[in-house]
């Protein structure tokens, strides 16, 4: 069965960086486009970045210029680098195969100072 597994998520304070990580297991990877969500209390999960299997990346206006996503096929990986955190970047940080049913569990960010 193929599963994602975020991991990075932590309490930072304005302005500081995480990288988070997403492992897929299973030999399906390569073929997938990868995308990072998010939610927030009291507001709908939205689209934050994404990767395609050749690594064309797209970004919300919102993180635009701050956040980084890149993927390591070798190790089954994708990571959304965040800098330049913000109040409203706090959020539940969700990794999805898009196309599929596969999402992770997610990961807490929390940027307060």
């Amino acid at each position: 069965q193929v599963q994602a597994v975020e991991s990075g998520g932590d309490l930072v304070q304005p302005g500081g960086s995480l990288r988070l990580s997403c492992v897929v297991s299973g030999n399906i990877f390569n073929r997938y486009r990868v995308d990072w969500y998010r939610q927030a209390p009291g507001k709908e999960r939205e689209l934050v970045a994404s990767i395609s299997s050749g690594g064309r990346t797209n970004y919300a206006d919102a993180v635009k210029g701050r956040f980084t996503i890149s993927r390591d096929n070798a190790k089954n990986t994708v990571y959304l680098q965040m800098n330049s955190l913000e109040f409203e970047d706090t959020a539940v940080y969700y990794c999805y195969l898009d196309g599929t049913n596969i999402w992770g569990q997610g990961t807490q960010v929390t940027v307060s100072s």
